[in-house]
Formats: C-alpha cells, structure tokens, sequence
C-alpha cells in the first residue's frame, strides 16, 4: 500500500519527461522573449524558481512513503510557520507550539501502521486528530487564566492547524495508497497548470473580474478557462490513474479546476485583511510556501476521500 518504484517508475518517467519538455519550451520563449527587447525579469526570476523545486518534489516522491510523508509534513510546518508570522500569532508560543506538535503527529499518523487494519497510515486517528487538538487549543486560555484577547489567537491557531496542518497532509496521507505516486504527481501537476491556465487565459479574455476586492487580478475567462484546462488533464494523463472511470476523470477535473481556485482564493483574502502581497520570501519568484501550495490546500482533502470513497484505500 505504499509508493512503488516499480509500477510506477512508468508514471514516474512520463512526468519527469513532459515537465523536462515543459522547461525547455519555456526557457526557449523566455529567451526568445528577452533577444526581442521584452522585460521578462519577473517570469525569468519565477522560472528559476521552477528550476529549483522541480527536481526537489520528483527527487522526493522518487525516495519513497517516508520521504514523502515527511515531505509533507515539512511544508505544513513551514506554511503554517508563514501564516503565524503574518497575522501575528507567531509571538504566542502556547499556542504555535501546539500547533507545530499536531503537524508532527498528522505526520507520525501518517507513517504509523493502522494497528486494527494493518494498513499503512493510522486513517482513524488522522480524522480523529483535530478533536484532540481543538480541544486543547481552546483549553489554552484556561490554562493560563487569561480571558482578554484570547479569543483571536484560539480563532487564529484552530484555523492554522485545519486549513494549513490537517487539510493539506491530505497529500501526505495520499503517499500510503497503492497508486500514490500516479495520485501525488498528477496531483502537483494538475494544480500547477490550473494555475498557470487562470493566468493564461486571464490575460488573453478577461474582462470581468472575478472577485475584485478579494484578487484583482482574477478574472471570470481566467477561472473558466483554469476549469476547462483541468478537465481535459485527467484524460491526458489517465496513465496516471488507469482504474479510473470516466466519471472519475471528471470528478478529478473538477476538484483540482475549481479546489484550486478556492484554495488560492481562500489565502488571496487572509493577504488583504492583514495588507501583505505575499506570505513570505521563501521560494524565488514564487512568494512564500503557502503562496506555491495554496491551491493544493482544497484539493488533497477531497481528492482524498473521492479515492478513498470510490477505489477503497486507492
């Protein structure tokens, strides 16, 4: 139930090549696109960027389970680390704490063995995890005996630890299926392209925003076309996920079409509440973890129990 370098080392070769081919066919136009006299400073320093994480996330999905979970795990962290940066929750180390503690267990679940199915990954304690967590979160402000201005840090680490600890180690969680490596690539490839395909068609159609007070950038072309393009990748790269059937293929397109949108939505508004462009200066040309892995965040968990619902433990 585990990654397997066998079955899947064709999955595995037919991403690594089409995103060799993607990289090649971008840094011909960028190249292109600078000999010609165009200022292509910003996508070039994103590119570079690409050029980094790449073969970080293949190098890591190519190791295995362990690396992956732990992979996982280590961008939750970081994410989370952002978001309690920004919105000042960083300064109450009660409550990060309990936070980074709970990622870390998500994690452990995560590589532990179900002691009543024998099954990697403990699914039950993973779903029953954020009772404990909540529950402790919200005792925080007993414990200390303190009343005043409690109620938006309790607010602030509840929502740190499920949208950024428990919903995104979905996809860590996903590294214990027997397809996972077919489930994870296709997954952090999907979601990319959904979003260079908002932008995409965004610049090229749109007219009417999409929620101007939220994203001013997004367009309604952007968010249809993003839609249309990830319906059509499942069937693409139905290698991937072989067992599917046809309804699944547009299942899947539909959760990584509109998920991803929502997720980068989601964080879009949290930014403009507090007046920040990007949640930190991590990964070059690209913002911080959360700004890379936001439209990651709806997807893993639904994605999830779609395989889990319909293909058993997947």
């Amino acid at each position: 139930m585990a990654i397997d370098l066998v079955t899947g080392s064709t999955v595995f070769l037919g991403y690594a090549i089409i995103t060799g081919a993607l990289l090649v066919l971008a840094g011909l136009l960028l190249g292109l696109l600078r000999l010609s006299g165009r200022d292509v400073s910003s996508p070039l320093s994103t590119y570079r960027g690409w050029l980094i994480m790449i073969p970080i996330v293949l190098g890591t999905l190519l190791l295995g389970r362990e690396a992956t979970i732990a992979g996982v795990t280590l961008l939750a962290a970081f994410g989370f680390r952002e978001f309690a940066r920004a919105t000042g929750l960083y300064e109450d180390w009660w409550m990060t704490g309990i936070v980074y503690l709970a990622i870390v267990a998500l994690g452990a679940v995560s590589l532990m063995t179900d002691p009543r199915l024998g099954q990697p990954g403990w699914y039950g304690f993973f779903m029953a995890l954020p009772t404990f967590v909540i529950a402790l979160i919200l005792l925080v402000p007993v414990l200390r005996n303190r009343a005043q201005g409690e109620l938006q840090k309790v607010a602030l680490a509840i929502f740190g630890f499920v949208y950024f600890g428990w919903m995104f180690m979905h996809l860590g969680f996903l590294a214990n299926t027997a397809n996972a490596l077919g489930y994870l690539l296709f997954l952090v490839f999907a979601v990319e392209i959904n979003d260079v395909a908002a932008f995409t068609f965004g610049k090229m159609f749109g007219k009417r925003k999409l929620r101007e007070q939220i994203s001013p950038n997004k367009t309604l072309a952007g968010s249809i076309g993003a839609i249309a393009v990830s319906l059509l990748l499942p069937w693409l790269l139905w290698f991937s996920f072989p067992h599917f059937s046809p309804a699944l293929l547009i299942l899947t397109g539909l959760i990584v079409g509109i998920g991803g949108q929502l997720g980068d939505l989601v964080i879009s508004y949290i930014k403009r509440d507090i007046g920040i462009k990007d949640m930190g200066a991590t990964i070059q040309g690209h913002g911080g973890i959360l700004d890379r892995v936001d439209s990651m965040i709806f997807v893993a968990p639904i994605f999830f129990h779609m395989v889990r619902w319909f293909n058993g433990a997947g």
